[in-house]
């Protein structure tokens, strides 16, 4: 409904923003005045602290972004079936019951009350169950509700109403299309005013349950993962408070990109991360051969088989003094004590069950003697020299890189523990041809980072996150998902991906075999409808889905996007390029000129050399003070540009094992409009396109 037809409701709704921004204002003071000084000790006084600034953080209020973005009216009926005043309703955010008993609520970013005596909620928590109903509610079932009224706003200015009677036909909501479709600036935003019925549901599944997502490009699926996380921490605050949640992303380009989204929902004690923070850094290369041999679940084994082989036979029994007294155990005993534990728990702990049952042996014989020996004594025996001589003869102490060292330097003791598992040529690619001499000096390359985490894991127990939000799942390797499977093990996940967006060498071909490595059960939910990428450019990319992911079904757009997609072949590449980014650069949005990761230095040279500035994508910096960026195509996954000029698509797709997937990423980043330049003729397999 046209906001200058109704100036006076406009008017009122422009007061309740001020309302409720004062209120907002006022509880952030409130917030900020209150002191940890109560605290009992230090520590407790620092926590305290911690807590204070975190909820202070967490209320603050960005007057660019609009504090609600929707209202829901109930239908009378229901209103005078629901007073203000039901008992058991509350007020507090987070409660089951907020906002049941209110004849109309308004939704946002989060929960704003007044400073009255029942703390009137003025802005409900969009993840509060009542809110349910604005994502959801419809001809089929209005869930008691009448009218939904969503908001149009410039900034933080609320200017555009529009009216949506629940019981009537559904149709298209112009202000949903206009924010879907609003240019993108600086880094992801959220999506909270235009969730989707269909990512509803995914965002709001429970806490115990593994959900994977297969997503087309532009359906939303790192949003709906980011939601999913912000909407566990509000349902389950304390619980994953005290377990964690954690954001794995493939780079720091990427999480840079969607860093702003947790915060702007109030939620700012969230990690991210990439595996490679996670797991180390990788310091040093391989061909791609042994990382994928490397990256097989197989390796599992083998590493399970390396490990426990540093158990030895005893070649002599303990032999404990104590005064004039001498206490014995038999090599046969330390054999058999020592066989009854190997393999039946962490190697660590095992070490130390078997010094302790050793010890006890002792024990047993000093009480036969007539003592009286105690815990003290036992710890006695377990610190001596004579047991700590026997334990690294026995059950030395390990670390990972010493093991890891030990089999990959070695051809012999390579062979003993990946016999029956890995074939001589697989052998062979992961031995180290000039091994270092010790795991001091050994470069460690990614892959091996994922071994060196399954060896901690099988030495001591890696603790175990609340929830777990992996995003581009599909491009990691087996040992990799493993990794990650492990600090969810307790806790549940939600698992991002196109299995058509994979372009490691070891991408998973199922999402089956993705949650199997990762050790959790989950429902796989296909998202494939795009919001975001026009149709035009969508049906040009989706011409590759036959050669890289044939079982998938080709994704579709909400918009069709007509004159989206632009097609030249020119001569002169670089230059061109850097003409069109320019042009580009006139209209609103951001600019992303995609290319071969060898051409990036060439094509910002050309940049430079026109005038234009921009900024150059890497695994660190996102570039983001930039409208224009070069981005490497390698480092494209994830991200999205109003505009997007594609440079030589046959040098990308050239470029790797899985370049087509490469190729299929890059085409899809554009949510305005896609040029695509080229001076060797395009990939066969894509559709023919109409050339400028």
């Amino acid at each position: 409904m046209p906001a200058e037809i109704m100036p006076d409701v406009l008017t009122a709704e422009r007061a309740h923003l001020a309302a409720a921004r004062e209120a907002l204002r006022r509880m952030r003071e409130h917030a900020a005045s209150l002191s940890a000084d109560m605290a009992a000790d230090w520590v407790s006084r620092k926590y305290l602290e911690a807590l204070l600034d975190q909820r202070v953080a967490a209320l603050a209020d960005h007057p660019d972004t609009p504090l609600f973005f929707g209202r829901l009216d109930r239908d009378a009926e229901q209103a005078r079936e629901s007073p203000d005043d039901e008992p058991g309703a509350s007020r507090e955010s987070g409660d089951p019951d907020e906002g049941a008993g209110l004849p109309m609520i308004y939704v946002g970013r989060r929960h704003v009350h007044d400073d009255g005596g029942d703390r009137r909620p003025l802005v409900l928590d969009w993840r509060a169950p009542v809110c349910r109903a604005f994502y959801q509610a419809g001809p089929a079932d209005t869930m008691g509700w009448r009218l939904r009224r969503r908001f149009g706003f410039h900034g933080g200015e609320l200017t555009a109403f529009e009216d949506e009677p629940l019981d009537a036909p559904v149709h298209t909501s112009a202000l949903l299309t206009a924010e879907i479709e609003r240019p993108r600036t600086g880094p992801m935003r959220d999506i909270v005013a235009t969730i989707q019925p269909e990512q509803d549901v995914i965002v709001r599944a429970d806490l115990g349950r593994t959900v994977c997502v297969q997503g087309a490009p532009g359906t939303g699926k790192t949003a709906v993962g980011l939601h999913r996380a912000a909407y566990l921490l509000f349902t389950h605050r304390e619980r994953l408070a005290r377990s964690g949640v954690l954001i794995v992303g493939p780079n720091r380009a990427f999480l840079a990109y969607i860093s702003s989204v947790l915060p702007a929902l109030g939620e700012v004690r969230v990690d991210q991360a990439t595996v490679d923070d996670l797991l180390g850094a990788p310091t040093g290369a391989e061909p791609a051969g042994a990382s994928a041999v490397k990256g097989d679940a197989r390796m599992a084994e083998v590493l399970r088989k390396a490990l426990w082989r540093h158990i030895r036979k005893p070649e002599e029994g303990l032999v404990y003094t104590s005064g004039v007294a001498k206490y014995r155990v038999a090599d046969h005993e330390v054999r058999e004590i020592a066989a009854g534990l190997r393999g039946t728990t962490r190697y660590a702990a095992g070490r130390d069950m078997f010094a302790q049952r050793l010890a006890h042996r002792i024990l047993v014989q000093m009480e036969r003697r007539g003592g009286a020996p105690d815990d003290r004594v036992q710890d006695q025996v377990v610190r001596s020299r004579p047991m700590k001589a026997l334990l690294e003869a026995v059950w030395p102490k390990v670390t990972p890189e010493i093991v890891l060292h030990g089999l990959l330097a070695d051809a012999d003791t390579l062979h003993a523990a990946a016999r029956g598992v890995l074939t001589d040529e697989e052998q062979a690619a992961i031995l180290w041809p000039k091994p270092p001499r010790s795991h001091r000096s050994a470069k460690w390359t990614a892959a091996d980072r994922a071994l060196l985490d399954e060896l901690a894991d099988l030495i001591e127990r890696t603790r175990s996150l609340g929830h777990l939000v992996v995003d581009e799942a599909q491009d990691l390797s087996a040992m990799q998902l493993r990794s990650l499977g492990r600090r969810c093990a307790a806790g549940s996940a939600t698992v991002l991906g196109d299995i058509a967006q994979g372009t490691t060498p070891w991408s998973a071909r199922s999402w089956d075999e993705v949650l199997g490595h990762l050790g959790q059960e989950g429902e796989v939910t296909e998202l494939a409808v795009g919001f975001r990428v026009p149709g035009s450019v969508l049906d040009f990319a989706a011409g590759l889905l036959p050669h890289i992911a044939s079982g998938l079904a080709a994704p579709r757009s909400l918009r069709p996007g007509t004159g989206a997609l632009t097609v030249r072949r020119t001569d002169a590449l670089e230059e061109d390029a850097a003409d069109t980014a320019r042009g580009l650069l006139e209209l609103e949005g951001t600019v992303g000129l995609i290319v071969p990761d060898a051409a990036v230095l060439a094509y910002s040279v050309a940049l430079a050399a026109a005038g234009v500035e921009h900024g150059v994508l890497d695994t660190e910096s996102t570039g983001e003070d930039e409208r224009l960026q070069v981005v490497p195509a390698t480092l494209a996954k994830g991200l999205e540009f109003d505009h997007v000029v594609v440079a030589e698509p046959a040098a990308i797709a050239a470029a790797e094992e899985r370049g087509l997937a490469r190729l299929y990423v890059v085409l899809t980043r554009a949510v305005t409009s896609l040029t695509v330049l080229h001076a060797e003729p395009l990939p066969d397999q894509l559709p023919a396109a109409p050339h400028a």
